[in-house]
């Protein structure tokens, strides 16, 4: 983290938006404890981290709104156990929630790096879009780093917590996705496309 600096710690998040195995749980305290060494300012690691998150959360966004609803519902219709009308019924849902999806999503493991393709999809305003990303990483990177900072020598101690924050986050996941494939066994279908003329 020396080495990287501030510039690079908003990278590693940037990068953990793109492939969540790079945890932040790690590289915000981890950038906060460094702070704290005085090898780096603490605020030029909440600057940096915050637009490495918005940076990583623009490039999903820009995923999904190459992906398109057509597209997303030609997918659909291809996998087994998945209906067009679950994808019409999330469209539905995001129409209502997406702004809280967007804002809370960030704090939320694995949901704070897909929650940008599905506003992608639906296009959402790209500056309502921004100004959410920017401000719930905002909270959470904030969240981590000054864990960190506080905590010194002791920065590891934020992972262990968190971890479990996660682990109960996968959890519910893997209820939900086997409690999905229960259902659609028990009524099997295929679900029809709106008559509604799609978007690219």
């Amino acid at each position: 983290m020396e080495a990287l600096g501030a510039p690079g710690a908003g990278a590693a998040i940037a990068l953990e938006n793109l492939f969540p195995p790079l945890p932040s749980e790690v590289i915000l305290p981890l950038a906060g404890f460094t702070a704290s060494q005085g090898d780096m300012s603490l605020w030029a690691a909440l600057l940096w981290t915050t637009i490495g998150s918005v940076v990583g959360a623009l490039a999903l966004y820009g995923l999904g709104a190459w992906l398109g609803r057509a597209r997303l519902i030609a997918i659909a219709d291809k996998l087994p156990l998945v209906k067009v009308e679950d994808i019409e019924k999330t469209e539905a849902w995001f129409a209502k929630h997406g702004s809280k999806a967007v804002f809370f999503g960030r704090m939320i493991p694995i949901f704070r790096s897909l929650i940008s393709v599905p506003a992608g999809v639906e296009r959402m305003p790209l500056t309502t879009f921004l100004t959410l990303t920017t401000l719930g990483s905002a909270i959470w990177n904030t969240l981590f780093v000054l864990a960190g900072y506080r905590l010194g020598e002791d920065w590891e101690r934020v992972t262990d917590m968190v971890s479990v924050y996660s682990k109960v986050v996968l959890a519910v996941v893997a209820l939900g996705v086997v409690a999905f494939i229960v259902y659609r066994v028990i009524r099997p279908g295929k679900g029809k496309r709106r008559a509604s003329s799609d978007r690219s």
